[in-house]
């Protein structure tokens, strides 16, 4: 059935309260069930094991994936499945509390793949587990304190679109609508495709895993004979055979290609769904970002010898990326996130409006508001707010050193900063944390520059908040779409946090510190050589969180060298003309400033595997596209998100349960 919405002009001319009115009369479903027992299990276990997989892929790629629809496809499966056998099927709000459930629990690992690494390869230690999951939850359940406030202005009032949250609205709209319309009929197949995408891509990736493979064989196998596994790239033969002297050796400036770890055919089933969903625009500007640093610049440098080897003669992609490539990838990507934030002034303009206007409903008061009865209460973000952001700088002072009117000087930053991001998330579906997070490590690096802990950790109690805060609007859109109960889905999102903090924290702890001991480098632990994560999003905190103690701490001579000096200006004017050009001719200029720079931090394996995932994609839209009727379009158009996010879990899935048998049964 048609979602009810109001027009531009009513938008535009209403008051708060006729548009909360309108919406308590026309779309405001109070009688039907939402935050049920079985909606917040189901949540609580999907969450659990879609965060499971965002961290797997978020260590190799440095994103976290939205898990939203996925959650509401596989719910919506899972319970009318259950139905033919005789349960009660799930309701259209049960539906979308179990996302909110879930979609917050994905978005719980951000802090543990990017500043909290970056904090222990820095300090060289290992936060105790339980530190992390306190620490992460604060900040999430602070972030659902200063989201409320927010949801009246952006959500009521000015009924921004949040692009995600509305397709998840749309999508659920159509699951549960009139069953004659296909509704029901066209979830459940696309269900069965991300089952069955899952479970091609947990076979291939069980036949790579050496360990899985390794258990299964060698009961069968002589002592000493190695384990048969399908290889990680299908182009290793050839090296292999390169290295026997059979073939001749590729190199680059004398290097040979497996030491600066380009390979050709990479053979990753994960990046290949990622991929597909990035979209063929970011992963082709990824690819030209690894093509120009590896194919390019490093052998430049190398010939003129402003990049060294090791000590033992060798060259490795970390030992480049660490000692030089860095730094320009860094550049890069941050001037042109800063370009990007400042060009939009009416997002700062919104911030500032945010501050000055006060509307009845601000009380809260039911004489004013309509919606008072089942709105969070204002009160609780004007108390909770102070009270729970003292806790979070607390814990940043008594387990990571910073000091405590620093951690306390973050929390009105981060109602400023969450506005601003909000704003663009409202609009874009972009929530801008990797812009945001440089205003806090330079700011609070420049007042503490001996100090690295104190810019990065004030960061993460900014990012950390400002995600959850975006991320809960994000999840509240379907819900104000759907008629569902505020109140409601900010418990469902402390659900979604919690069970996200009990899934991801053991777990990170299992698949990247398991292998610590005294002594050993934490980082070389976590993104070791060759490894299968390279932790790019942490390898940029750490190398801004390096790059503000060398500013402002004077220790820039020691650290950049007059090569690395050059590339980083060059990188600065090259970020702000591309993208300002980006913004200035969106639909027509094809490169990407912060999709090259990523390509020049990951590794150039995934870059390759996701550059193939969105050009079989692009292709299969090319050739089905324009016959909606056809089965390849219903396969490839219609299922496309399906079936990678099918990829991405079937892989990732099987990927950790390979290290768990290293870790338990090695």
């Amino acid at each position: 059935m048609a979602i009810e919405q109001l027009t531009p002009e009513e938008v535009r001319d209403w008051s708060v309260e006729q548009k909360d009115r309108w919406w308590l009369d026309k779309v405001y479903r109070g009688d039907m069930p939402q935050l049920t027992l079985r909606a917040a299990l189901t949540g609580f276990i999907l969450g659990g094991v879609l965060s499971a997989t965002n961290l797997y892929i978020g260590a190799k790629t440095g994103w976290t994936l939205g898990v939203g629809l996925t959650s509401v496809i596989l719910a919506f499966a899972a319970f009318r499945l259950m139905a033919q056998a005789g349960f009660r099927d799930l309701t259209i709000l049960e539906n979308n509390a179990a996302q909110s459930v879930a979609t917050a629990a994905g978005y719980m690992t951000g802090p543990l793949i990017s500043g909290m690494a970056a904090y222990m390869w820095i300090e060289n230690t290992i936060i105790p587990w339980w530190q992390l999951l306190a620490f992460n939850v604060v900040l999430s359940v602070l972030g659902v304190l200063v989201a409320f406030p927010m949801k009246r202005r952006f959500i009521n009032d000015e009924q921004l679109p949040f692009p995600e949250g509305r397709a998840c609205g749309v999508v659920l709209d159509a699951l549960y609508g009139d069953s004659t319309a296909g509704g029901g009929a066209d979830g459940m197949a696309k269900a069965r495709t991300l089952v069955a995408a899952a479970g091609i891509a947990g076979a291939l990736e069980f036949l790579k895993g050496e360990n899985l493979m390794g258990l299964l064989q060698k009961p069968f196998l002589a002592a000493g004979k190695a384990v048969w596994h399908v290889p990680h790239a299908l182009d290793e033969w050839y090296h292999a055979a390169a290295a026997q002297g059979w073939l001749p050796t590729l190199r680059l400036a004398g290097v040979p290609l497996p030491q600066l770890g380009i390979v050709f055919l990479p053979f990753d089933i994960a990046m290949f769904g990622a991929g597909g969903l990035m979209g063929l625009k970011v992963a082709g500007n990824m690819l030209l970002g690894m093509l120009l640093n590896f194919v390019v610049i490093v052998p430049a440098m190398i010939a003129a010898g402003a990049i060294l080897p090791k000590a033992d003669g060798t060259f490795t992609r970390t030992h480049v990326v660490n000692t030089w490539s860095l730094w320009w990838g860094i550049t890069l990507m941050v001037v042109a996130s800063l370009v990007s934030l400042f060009a939009k002034p009416e997002i700062f303009l919104r911030a500032f409006a945010a501050f000055r206007r006060r509307d009845d409903t601000a009380s809260g008061d039911a004489r004013h508001d309509p919606l008072a009865a089942i709105e969070l209460p204002i009160r609780w973000s004007i108390v909770g707010v102070p009270l729970v952001g003292a806790l979070g700088a607390w814990m940043a002072q008594a387990w990571f050193g910073v000091p405590f009117l620093y951690g306390l000087a973050a929390v009105p930053l981060v109602a400023f900063l969450s506005i601003i991001a909000a704003s663009s998330t409202g609009l874009t579906s972009i929530t801008p944390t990797g812009s945001l997070s440089k205003i806090p490590q330079f700011t609070f690096g420049a007042l503490d520059p001996k100090h690295p802990p104190t810019n990065l950790m004030t960061a993460v109690l900014c990012v950390e908040v400002v995600s959850n805060a975006s991320n809960l609007l994000m999840d509240i859109k379907p819900g104000y779409m759907l008629g569902a109960k505020p109140r409601q889905q900010a418990v469902a999102h402390c659900i979604g946090i919690v069970a996200g903090a009990l899934a991801s924290t053991p777990l990170f702890n299992l698949l990247f510190l398991s292998d610590h001991r005294p002594g050993m480098s934490v980082q070389e632990v976590m993104a070791p050589e060759g490894g299968k994560f390279s932790f790019p999003s942490a390898l940029q905190w750490k190398g801004v969180s390096e790059l503000v103690s060398a500013v402002f701490g004077g220790g820039s001579q020691e650290l950049l060298t007059p090569s690395i000096i050059a590339s980083i200006a060059i990188a600065a004017v090259a970020g702000i003309v591309l993208e300002t050009l980006r913004i200035r001719r969106a639909a027509t200029f094809p490169l990407s400033p912060m999709s090259i720079g990523l390509g020049v931090i990951l590794p150039p394996d995934s870059t390759v595997a996701m550059f193939l995932g969105a050009a079989f994609f692009a292709l299969m839209h090319r050739r089905h596209g324009a016959d909606p009727g056809s089965a390849g379009h219903r396969l490839w158009v219609g299922s496309h998100e399906p079936i990678c996010a099918g990829l991405i879990a079937g892989a990732a899935l099987v990927g950790i349960a390979d290290i768990l048998v290293k870790v338990f049964a090695g």
